[in-house]
Parts: structure tokens; sequence; C-alpha cells
């Protein structure tokens, strides 16, 4: 018999097997929603029932929430608890979900809004209390201690079917434009706006409601220095003079925004001297010699039209195949391609040169990150809304920027040792944690859930449990 075939040989394949739980990872995620606090503040906030099979509305959001972190692509998918029954009881139905989504009206998403606020500080004290400290970003080698960043970015998605809202994008596709705001030290997702797909990419109402949802996010504690980041739509008149209006004698409010360069840009740009550009620094803090930053705020007549507080800072790089033939004369002419990003920092105290024009440009460099906050939302339910209904559709971006903080928080507080798991991709994670099999048993009075002790990250599994359920209960 040849190993290459007979593995199927007297193999009998049949319903009925006792005991068995798929997807045992959702009970890192609902131990997470539980003992932050998370599923009782939701609870708290949303209408209650008395009748026979009612569900808590909190409870539903995080069970959607879990089944979404676990690849759920539509309200349907919520049947995917069914596999952990044994251990959470049966799931609310795919009418409990939309009946809860659909009732989620202004009031309602405030309330929430509130409550995730509360159990943001409680994690974010937990996470302060670990041997570790709070996860303060990094650039260029140099830690910003204190430093709370929020990114800001906009992305599509594609609408297959007439849905409310969706509509033509600039991108010349149809569907949606939502625009969100995501913590960079934690990866959380803060706040996000469902809009039509013909919202405009640089709207001020806009950034200007989701970057105050996003710092009402924030503990009180932690909104003394503030750092935003945006790309070239955030760099319009009253987002600027909007953020500069936010520094107080106890708040500093710093920015970085992309430059959309004109001609009198590259005019400024044709008077800088060789002299005037130094090397790009990596995010680990060595230079790169194939690209250089300069200062361009002296030169520069457009910022005669500004507060008089920003600065200009330009960098160049060696244009690729791809950007040929969109290169301007100057870019053909000096062989370089250009970019020029705008900030109201001068200096941020405690860092040891941040005033140069290299530091500050991979400062918002490191800004890119926030595209994987995207790609991340995206696989945990942003690729398609499942619903007609604009109402559950924002709804369901609620359910998934839940399930983005749930993913995060776990990870945080469970997996923040492990290098192959912390960091890794959602279908990454879902392969090596929340997709494991496990056996259900009962011994002793206690129920006793199996993973295989063969399996690659079975110790990672149970030591995530053991710090999760280690979490004083909320009270």
């Amino acid at each position: 018999m040849s190993k290459s075939n007979g593995w199927a040989q007297r193999l009998v394949v049949a319903p009925g097997g006792k005991g068995l739980v798929g997807h045992a990872g959702a009970v890192l995620l609902r131990q997470c929603a539980d003992r932050t606090g998370l599923t009782g503040a939701l609870n708290k906030v949303l209408p209650r029932g008395t009748g026979p099979g009612w569900w808590d509305r909190g409870t539903v959001l995080v069970c959607l929430a879990t089944t979404i972190v676990l690849g759920a692509t539509s309200m349907s998918d919520i049947g995917l608890l069914a596999h952990q029954a044994l251990v959470f009881a049966d799931p609310p139905s795919e009418s409990t979900v939309r009946r809860a989504l659909a009732e989620l009206d202004d009031t309602c998403l405030r309330r929430i809004a509130t409550a995730r606020a509360k159990v943001r500080a409680r994690v974010w004290d937990l996470l302060a209390g670990r041997p570790q400290g709070f996860p303060w970003l990094r650039v260029a080698g140099k830690q910003l201690t204190g430093w709370v960043v929020i990114d800001m970015d906009a992305t599509l998605i594609t609408a297959h079917s007439d849905k409310q809202g969706a509509a033509a994008t600039f991108k010349k596709g149809y569907g949606h434009h939502p625009l969100g705001a995501w913590c960079a030290n934690t990866a959380e997702s803060l706040a996000m706006l469902l809009r039509p797909g013909n919202a405009g990419s640089n709207t001020v109402s806009d950034h200007i409601r989701v970057l105050g949802d996003a710092i009402d996010q924030l503990p009180v504690a932690y909104r003394r220095k503030i750092l935003i980041r945006v790309d070239g739509a955030g760099a319009t008149h009253d987002l600027v003079e909007h953020i500069e209006q936010m520094n107080r004698a106890w708040r500093s409010v710093r920015f970085t925004v992309g430059w959309t360069i004109t001609d009198t840009d590259e005019t400024a740009i044709a008077q800088l001297p060789e002299t005037a550009w130094d090397d790009s620094l990596q995010q680990d803090g060595t230079a790169v010699e194939k690209a250089h930053v300069a200062e361009l705020t002296g030169l520069n007549r457009r910022l005669d039209n500004w507060n008089g507080k920003l600065r200009l800072l330009v960098r160049r790089t060696r244009p690729s195949a791809r950007h040929a033939k969109n290169l301007t004369a100057l870019e053909k002419r000096t062989g370089w391609r250009y970019a020029i990003v705008a900030t109201n920092i001068t200096r941020i105290a405690g860092v040891r040169g941040s005033h140069q024009p290299q530091w500050l440009d991979a400062l918002h460099r490191s800004h890119a990150g926030v595209e994987d906050r995207v790609r991340t939302n995206k696989a945990m339910g942003l690729r398609n809304l499942p619903s007609k209904d604009w109402t559950v559709n924002q709804g369901w971006v609620l359910a998934s920027n839940i399930a983005a903080d749930l993913d995060a928080w776990t990870r945080l507080l469970g997996l923040h040792d492990q290098p192959d798991l912390a960091h890794a991709e959602p279908d990454t994670l879902r392969y090596r944690i929340l997709h494991l099999p496990a056996k259900l048993a009962t011994h002793a009075r206690r129920r006793v859930l199996s993973i295989p002790d063969t399996w690659p990250w079975a110790e990672a599994f149970t030591l995530c449990w053991q710090r999760l359920s280690l979490i004083p209960p909320p009270t």
C-alpha cells in the first residue's frame, strides 16, 4: 500500500461526533469581551426585553463581533457559533442579529460609543500595568512616550447590488466610502463614519466629526499629548485650524498631513541647493542614501496663505516604472520624484532630534501603517456590507469596529509576547489559534475544553486563556 494514497484505506467519514467544538478560539474572544467588561457595558446601554427567548442586544453585538473575527462576512454566518453551542449554548439567530442592528438609532450609537470608551479606559489601565507597560509608538528608533497617535484614512467598500448610500466612487467603482480613525499604539478602531460612495475625500466636516469621535474614545488621562496623522485629504485650512484650536495649556495636539504639490511648490523645490538634502531615515533609525529630505518652509510662498505655524518638508526618491508616466517636468528634469508633508511640530519634548526634517519625515511615513489597519478591518467584516438597508449596514460597520477591538485586545492582553501571533495577519491568527478544534468533556464537576497538545501553538492558546481569565471581573 502506497504511503501517498493508502491513508484513506478503511477510513469512514460520518456525522455524529460528540463533545466536539470547532473554532475553539472563540472562547478567547468571548472571555476577552466578558473580562474587559465589554459585554456587560453594552448590555447596560442597549434596550432589554423580558419575553422568552429574548437576547440582550449587547450580547448579540459581542456574538456578532466574535463571529466576524472568526471570518464571518454576512449576518447568516452567526451560525458559525453553533460549533461552540456546547460552550456558549445556542447562538442568536440571523433574524435576531438583523433586528439588533436595525434598532441601532443615533441614540443607541452614542450610548454604545460611551460604553466602548469606558471599557477602553479599563483595557488601557490593564496595558499600562503589564511589565512592558503601555505600547508607546517607536519612530526611527525613538520612543514617543506619552503620545497617543491617531491615524485617519478613508477606504472604499464595493457594492455588488443596489444598497442605500451606494454610489459611484472617485475610482470609478460603485459602493460606499467610509472614513475611519485608528490608534497606532494599540491597533484599535476608534471611530468610523459610513458615507455614500460619492463622499469627498477631503470633506472637512466628516474629518472633524470622525476625529472628535476618536478623541472621545481615548481615556481622559491619555488626551494630554495627541498626534494626528492624515494623508493629503487632511491638508485643508479648516481641518488644520480645527486641530490647532484643540491645543490647550494642559493638552498638546500635533499633526502631520500630506500636501498636494503645485507649481508654486515645485518652484520652491527647484531653489533648494544640493547641500540642503539629507539622507532619509528608516524606522530603525538608520540612514538611507537612496532617499533624501529637506526643509522647504522658508522658500514656499503658499505658506503665506496659512496660519504661519506650518512647516513643509520635502522628500525625494527615484521614481519607479509605474510612476514614469505621471512625472512632472521638474521631476523628469531632475530624475527625482517629490512628496511634501506639512506639520506643526517644531520639537517634541523629550525626543532628541525630533525637530529634524529626516525624523519628521519618518514620523509621517509610518502613517502608512494605517493601510494595515484598513486591510485588517476589511478582513474582519468591512470587505462587504451585508444589507440593502443603511441602518443595518451602519450597525455592521460598528460590529466590525468592535471586532477589530476584540482582536487587538486579545493580542495585547494575551498574546503580546508571542512574536508569531502578536502581529499576525487575521487569516494567520485564524489558522493558528482561532480555528483550532477541541473536545469538551465534564470531569469532577468541571468542563474541560481539550485542544491537541501536538498543535504548534497549543501552549500559546492555553497561555492566552490563562491571562485573560486572570483579569479581574469588572465591577
